[in-house]
């Protein structure tokens, strides 16, 4: 396909043709990458020096690159379309990346992610995926509806969206970026079942669900930064909220599936005696899992840790009577 072909074929109304065409650009030419944390993400950077040499370098590493990297009319268009920036006469950077997901992949932000609007993506991003993933093929009934709140790059909602191609799936967020770019992953992925929608938790998403998947901001995050800052409690306030509202969205038979951190605090899982209190009335069951003992360490030098002696990423199930 050439690059005057991707954009035809592109739908007229998208809000990012020159982005969606670069996509349509890396599937043609097999483009692969597996975002790492950010701590490996720059110590990759600081061994590396120069411009980009290929399109992982470029649109995976986020490292700089010239011109001849991309066909000249795409690159215009990137640069137009604020895509792409010239940073230096003949030298140009992505303001976004593009990771690997199974087979699709899907753009979110450019690294650092210091922006309060980001749009993240990572470990956490993998292991939220796998999760849903088992859970369809654990031999549960088809959702018919199924949402997930702060879908972020769409990266939750698009797994459940590619594997039951008849359930109606929304991604719901806060932040139009990340609304923006969803709805360019599911473009790009053929999800058409996937519609991405603004709504703050489930306010102004109508109706119960089958399925509500949430993989929330869980870091107490002193920038306050949407896509990081989980509220007090160590970063536990959202996702209490959000199993708070999700739970009474769910239908008769629903699961929610809340993939989050937690400080553990002497011994202590605040989160959980959290999750207990809210759950003690619930008609249901509900599980909880510890699938990582130690995630991003380096943040407990990061005021207001002082007190947490790890990091842990969990997974709460919740299945309604």
């Amino acid at each position: 396909m050439t690059i005057a072909e991707a954009f035809q074929t592109l739908p007229r109304a998208h809000s990012d043709p020159a982005l969606a065409a670069l996509g349509a650009y890396l599937v043609q030419h097999h483009y692969h990458f597996i975002t790492p944390t950010p701590l490996t993400h720059q110590r990759n950077l600081d061994r590396l020096s120069g411009v980009a040499r290929d399109l992982r370098g470029a649109f995976g590493w986020n490292r700089p690159f010239t011109s001849d990297l991309l066909p000249p009319e795409l690159l215009k268009a990137l640069v137009d379309e604020g895509a792409v920036t010239e940073t230096a006469p003949g030298t140009y950077h992505s303001q976004w990346r593009c990771s690997s997901l199974g087979g699709n992949r899907l753009f979110h932000s450019g690294y650092p992610t210091d922006a309060p609007d980001a749009v993240f993506f990572g470990p956490d991003t993998y292991r939220f995926a796998r999760a849903i993933e088992a859970h369809l093929s654990s031999g549960t009934q088809t959702p018919r509806r199924a949402v997930d709140i702060g879908c972020g790059s769409g990266a939750g909602a698009l797994v459940v969206a590619k594997a039951c191609p008849n359930t109606q799936v929304w991604g719901t967020d806060i932040n139009p970026k990340a609304l923006r770019i969803t709805a360019l992953n599911a473009a790009q992925a053929g999800a058409t079942n996937l519609q991405a929608v603004e709504s703050n938790v489930l306010h102004g998403v109508e109706g119960d669900f089958d399925l509500i998947t949430a993989n929330p901001p869980y870091m107490q995050d002193p920038k306050g930064r949407a896509y990081r800052d989980g509220g007090s409690g160590l970063g536990s306030a959202l996702s209490l909220r959000i199993l708070a509202e999700a739970v009474p969205r769910l239908s008769s038979g629903g699961t929610l599936l809340l993939y989050t951190g937690v400080a553990i605090v002497e011994g202590e899982d605040p989160f959980l005696a959290g999750a207990s209190d809210v759950l003690q009335s619930l008609n249901g069951t509900w599980r909880y899992e510890e699938l990582d003992p130690d995630v991003f360490g380096e943040d407990l030098e990061l005021e207001g840790y002082a007190t947490a002696e790890r990091i842990a990423v969990v997974l709460l199930t919740v299945n309604a009577a």
